[in-house]
């Protein structure tokens, strides 16, 4: 075994946060390498901090430890101080438990969490030494595997990575393995064939695509055994997946820096903007039971004094009172003295979830009620009026709480000024209610722009371009001066590169390798990004951003995305889109009749929670909210279209 340690180690008193860099955290595998293992480098594209916490990454790192035949390590993106340290001095990217060269793995797989990642991917590959087109790779140069939310438009990164995983991870990684160790010798197409035959896994130089001037024609399989459509893999039972079971400790502050523990997985609440619920149904519950044991038995191990139970809706998980009190109690005495519920839903959250929580150390409050009119929270199908969210934030306030925190998005299908300005005017009544409770209450607001995701209702949908974007943040800005509020805003020109990377075919991959090669790392940075890169990309490459970011894409339009299967029908996604055109909201199916989504198949169904009930004091909208039908108002069409 190589490591790189003797020359790494006199470089990082010459960087900042060398912790970063040398493993070692409680909770980390000293692996032990053997004959016929497949080796694994799992890679997080962002720097340590960001990466480390992240839960997916670490539960593929335990379950590919635990197997005979397999041995994983890590890495991170190196902060450009090391990079420029690495490439003056000949060393490549190396894992952090043995600091082996990245180029000397079996596999190395990615975690994609955010677009704006994706050059970072670029440069890891070529700081591993690893030839960064796929195209250009030998039978011994490591398999490239990427997986997570972003995988499932793969196409912008279809040139460079060689195998995609759709949907949970948990059990294809151990297939994924199981075809290497017993094709170690075989040439790489063969094994890229070999890994196509697996459910959920794409391999994208098995495809042709066709174009038709501008627009995608056509995404073929080149073979008869390779699949039209990759469908998802959705691991039907959290129970059988207690991970992580030793959650990683780090060296330097984190964010995130506690002991995180996944209640369920899905969302039915149908929030049509979010790609993380329409992609990750059915919901799925792990038992009150397993919670309790992971947070007790996480909280002895690490050391934390704060734990989390995350999920996309934590606030939904039933009987969510009684498993915080449960763990609570179970922790008087030992020192953990915080819980929080992050992604709070507003009509979700009670004065008795308040009083418990409060017991504790009381840790932030996040509140997302993501439109600032219930006209277009209808449409967005957030269906919370004004006064959920006042009852929510009275509750936290009259509980002790000085300050909550407000996530808003602009730029929505159909969005008027009177939408935006009401961002402004729910934050100023969310001040005075706190202010009743407590006379230094705040709020802090936060506006993010818009970018219409795959695989939701509004993948239809042209985003605002930069211009508008920061004249509604302006909107707001301008709205909330003296009024207690804090505001903060996501860089419209961020959110307009996302769009590109996010909704993008595979001639994106061209735009992001010159976006790379031009020095663009770390894009997801406010300090690193730089729109002009992508900009003078596209246009050296002969493509139009605006064709591919603010065009309104028609019904019978192929999209870059459509060969890979999210599990939702098309039919029900455009109906969805229709539905919101018409500002029809639709109330969380797990407590109304199925609206036939396509996820739920006879087998999914067997393990799906049964007979949930709606959050106490939660409002659904009244039936003529919930009615369906109705002509499109084509004013708000138009409306949304960029200045």
């Amino acid at each position: 075994m190589t490591t790189l340690w003797p020359r790494i180690e006199p470089l990082l008193a010459r960087v900042e946060k060398p912790a970063r860099y040398i493993g070692m955290e409680l909770g980390s595998v000293a692996p032990e390498y053997r004959p016929g293992q497949v080796s694994w480098l799992l890679v997080y594209p962002d720097t340590y901090e960001i990466g480390l916490p992240n839960q997916g990454l670490q539960i593929l790192y335990e379950i590919l430890n635990e197997r005979p035949d397999a041995v994983a390590e890590r890495a991170y993106a190196p902060w450009v101080d090391l990079e420029a340290l690495l490439r003056s001095e000949g060393l490549p990217l190396f894992s952090l438990e043995t600091h082996r060269p990245a180029g000397s793995f079996d596999v190395v797989a990615f975690n994609l969490s955010a677009e704006l990642v994706y050059t970072n991917l670029l440069n890891c590959l070529d700081l591993g030494g690893i030839p960064v087109r796929a195209e250009h790779r030998r039978d011994d140069d490591p398999l490239v595997v990427a997986g997570g939310h972003c995988a499932y438009n793969p196409e912008p990164l279809a040139d460079f990575v060689d195998a995609f995983v759709i949907g949970d991870g948990e059990e294809a990684v151990g297939e994924i393995n199981a075809v290497l160790a017993a094709h170690r010798e075989t040439p790489r197409g063969h094994v890229l064939r070999e890994l196509a035959q697996l459910p959920g896994v794409y391999i994208p130089s098995l495809y042709d695509v066709d174009y038709d001037g501008p627009v995608l024609a056509s995404v073929r399989p080149r073979y008869p055994d390779v699949p039209e459509r990759v469908e998802k893999r959705t691991v039907a039972d959290l129970a059988d997946w207690p991970y992580p079971k030793h959650q990683l400790v780090p060296l330097v502050e984190v964010v995130h820096d506690r002991l995180n523990v996944e209640v369920f997985r899905g969302c039915t609440r149908g929030c049509r903007f979010c790609q993380a619920g329409m992609i990750t149904r059915p919901v799925r519950e792990r038992p009150a039971d397993q919670v309790r044991t992971m947070v007790r038995d996480g909280l002895r191990r690490t050391g934390y004094d704060e734990v989390a139970l995350t999920s996309l809706s934590s606030a939904d998980f039933s009987g969510i009172e009684g498993v915080v009190t449960d763990v609570l109690r179970d922790q008087e005495g030992t020192g953990c003295v915080s819980l929080s519920l992050p992604s709070l839903r507003v009509d979700a959250f009670t004065v008795g979830l308040a009083s418990e929580i409060q017991q504790v150390r009381r840790t932030g409050l996040t509140f997302a009620p993501e439109a600032g009119s219930w006209r277009l929270r209808q449409v967005i199908n957030k269906l919370i009026t004004e006064d959920d969210l006042y009852a929510s934030v009275d509750a936290a306030y009259s509980q002790g709480w000085r300050r909550v925190k407000l996530y808003f998005m602009v730029g929505l299908p159909t969005e008027l000024d009177e939408d935006t300005l009401g961002i402004a005017e729910l934050a100023r009544n969310v001040v005075a209610i706190g202010r009743r409770s407590t006379r230094g209450a705040s709020a802090t607001v936060s506006v993010g722009g818009f970018v219409p995701k795959p695989h939701t209702p509004f993948q239809w949908f042209g985003q605002n371009d930069v211009p508008e974007l920061q004249r509604k943040v302006n909107l707001v800005r301008d709205g909330l001066r003296r009024s207690g509020a804090q505001v903060r805003w996501h860089d419209p020109g961020a959110t307009f590169a996302e769009g590109i990377a996010s909704r993008g075919d595979r001639r994106i991959g061209r735009v992001l390798e010159r976006v790379w090669r031009a020095g663009g790392t770390f894009q997801e940075w406010s300090e690193r990004f730089d729109l002009g890169r992508w900009l003078d990309a596209m246009a050296a490459e002969g493509l139009d951003p605006q064709w591919y970011v603010t065009r309104h894409r028609h019904r019978d339009e192929l999209l870059p995305w459509a060969h890979v299967a999210a599990g939702l029908h098309e039919d029900f996604l455009w109906g969805d889109w229709q539905s919101a055109l018409a500002e029809h909201g639709l109330p969380d199916c797990r407590w109304t009749p199925c609206y036939d989504c396509g996820v739920c198949t006879d087998y999914a169904l067997e393990h799906v929670v049964g007979s949930p009930v709606p959050p106490a004091g939660g409002s659904q909208g009244t039936g003529q909210d919930l009615a369906r039908g109705g002509a499109v108002p084509v004013r708000f069409l138009e409306a949304t279209r960029a200045r």
